[in-house]
């Protein structure tokens, strides 16, 4: 399985109370990066066959803008396993309901989406480490999950993928002097 994971794009300030916080709707610049992303995602020709997704309202709308530019038709699936609060195995447990698909892009939050790519990568013992990842908001990694293990394929960073959308919409004409 190829597994994307994605942290939700962004989502403005913080609010104080929790109940506001859960129903933080993405920022103008988190819709403009998730859709700069769906359109590089396309270039690398990435689809998914699951979108999963935490129920908070900032990592839906990130996972319904990419998936749908990326051609996704289902219905995103939302998860508790991807919320803030969730635990390592309950993320486990989504995986194994998963793992009869090829290409899945689960949506999720700090500091758990962080932690989880971290505990999936295996040390090269064997043993279960967590590897120190960043994942700035709106950043999305490839991981290749074959037989129980997990290998870091590639990490797009949101400034990454700001340069890879603006090279790659700019006309292909070079400009040349009328005199």
């Amino acid at each position: 399985m190829n597994l994307y994971m994605l942290r939700h794009a962004s989502a403005g300030v913080r609010r104080l109370n929790p109940l506001l916080d859960t129903r933080r709707p993405l920022d103008k610049e988190g819709k403009r990066h998730s859709l700069q992303l769906a359109y590089v995602l396309n270039s690398l020709k990435v689809s998914f066959d699951m979108v999963i997704s935490s129920p908070l309202k900032r990592s839906l709308q990130t996972a319904q803008l990419v998936g749908t530019e990326t051609g996704y038709e289902a219905k995103v699936l939302r998860s508790t396993a991807l919320d803030p609060s969730a635990t390592f195995d309950q993320f486990q447990r989504l995986l194994r309901e998963c793992s009869a698909y090829e290409n899945v892009l689960v949506v999720g939050h700090n500091p758990n989406i962080t932690s989880f790519v971290g505990q999936l990568l295996v040390g090269p013992n064997g043993e279960r480490t967590t590897a120190p990842v960043r994942l700035r908001k709106g950043t999305i990694g490839r991981i290749s999950l074959q037989r129980g293990q997990a290998t870091l394929q590639w990490l797009l960073d949101p400034r990454v993928v700001a340069a890879l959308y603006a090279t790659s919409t700019k006309s292909a004409r070079r400009k040349t002097s009328r005199k």
